[in-house]
């Protein structure tokens, strides 16, 4: 199971409380206050591992609860504090907050006018007693709106300002960040001794951790991302050029969830490569899988365009390129501002030289590479390629 994107609820401990003792010894008398501090409530700490890949711990534990810190004790001993919460979560996971949903007070008035709304407008009854009377207004007004006027944002900052406030990015391996800091502990009574007052009866209570509502969202870190139709030959790619075994079938969406490739070169350089499920068209409305999936390319150095130069399923490579492009756009206009790579795949097919110079003539000043992944033609020259681009890429960042 593949989980990048789960809510969770985080709470701190709550801080111990403060104790109310005096001293009690043979032979001193009014040994006065003695109460101990509260220990504090632990923390919830996010911490990226490189050693993970998705979000699955925390969707069989969506609830993040620290302990809490204990009480103080009598002749001054103060109580523990509550062990941190580490939390796990593999590198590029985003945080959000979520907002809370806001309670509105119920006022006496309100009561009293909803029932006097009660007595003026009685209920009706349908036959059936269940499904309530829909009425319409018959001198309803038509509204205007100026289509020019509403803002051009892209379908990625539509859906991440849906999602709250983004309070952590965590990148690095071994990177930290407290979700949720635990609650102060309570003062005893001993803090509270002065000339005037030498024997408080009273403590400070523990204060209570933080606590929300969160949703964990993972955006893979890879260095090249494969994008490209269903059956253009992705998974097969990532299998020539890496370790991976990602399901191979001569049938679209057999890659359901993002696949991670190591490359490794012989003087021990390695590059991360992503492959990602199939895009059709619409796929930033949430058509096929795309949309899911479309935000793990947002972090790639670089982007491989691989194009079905056979026309397997009966679509033209221009067609596919001029799509692929559309769909990057109108998700997120950045896409199209990173190194891409276009590679034109299956080329082992009788009809793929025909529709590469067809491809030239439609889409001008586009560079191809062609290869055939299935019979590890052109490999590596492509594995060089997307090394340079790598490198080009990562001295202009």
């Amino acid at each position: 199971m593949f989980i990048d994107e789960i809510k969770v609820y985080a709470r701190a401990g709550h801080g111990g409380k403060g104790c109310v003792a005096f001293h009690r010894e043979a032979y001193i008398t009014k040994g006065g206050p003695s109460g101990g501090n509260g220990g504090r409530g632990g923390s919830v700490i996010l911490q990226a591992d490189h050693d993970l890949n998705n979000l699955i711990q925390q969707y069989y534990v969506p609830r993040l609860i620290a302990k809490d810190g204990d009480a103080g004790m009598g002749k001054g001993m103060d109580g523990h504090a509550g062990g941190d919460l580490i939390i796990k979560v593999p590198c590029g996971t985003l945080v959000w907050r979520l907002p809370s949903a806001p309670v509105e007070p119920k006022l006496e008035d309100d009561d009293d006018e909803e029932e006097e709304e009660s007595d003026e407008k009685p209920t009706f009854k349908t036959s059936t007693g269940k499904r309530p009377v829909i009425r319409s207004a018959s001198g309803v007004m038509a509204q205007e709106i100026d289509v020019s006027l509403e803002d051009d944002t892209s379908e990625s900052e539509l859906a991440d300002a849906g999602k709250g406030e983004l309070v952590a990015d965590l990148t690095e391996n071994g990177q930290q960040f407290v979700l949720c800091k635990g609650g102060r502990g309570g003062l005893g009574n001993r803090n509270f001794a002065t000339a005037a007052r030498q024997t408080p009866r009273f403590a400070q209570p523990g204060e209570p951790g933080d606590e929300g509502d969160y949703l964990f969202e993972l955006r893979i870190m890879a260095e090249v991302g494969l994008v490209g139709y269903p059956n253009a030959g992705k998974s097969t790619l990532l299998t020539a050029i890496s370790r991976a075994r990602p399901k191979v079938a001569p049938y679209p969406f057999t890659t359901l969830h993002p696949q991670i490739g190591i490359v490794e070169y012989p003087d021990w350089k390695r590059l991360t490569v992503c492959d990602v499920p199939g895009l059709i068209e619409g796929a930033h409305n949430n058509v096929g899988l795309g949309h899911e999936f479309l935000r793990h390319i947002q972090r790639c150095k670089i982007l491989v365009l691989l194009l079905d130069m056979a026309g397997t399923d009966n679509r033209h490579p221009w067609d596919d390129y001029k799509q692929l492009l559309k769909e990057l756009e109108l998700y997120d206009p950045a896409l199209l501002e990173k190194p891409r790579l276009v590679v034109a795949n299956k080329m082992d097919e009788a009809v793929a030289e025909e529709n590469l110079k067809q491809f030239k003539k439609k889409i001008k000043k586009v560079s191809l590479l062609p290869i055939s992944a299935a019979f590890d033609q052109g490999m590596e020259k492509f594995l060089l390629t997307i090394r340079e681009a790598v490198g080009e890429a990562s001295e202009a960042a």
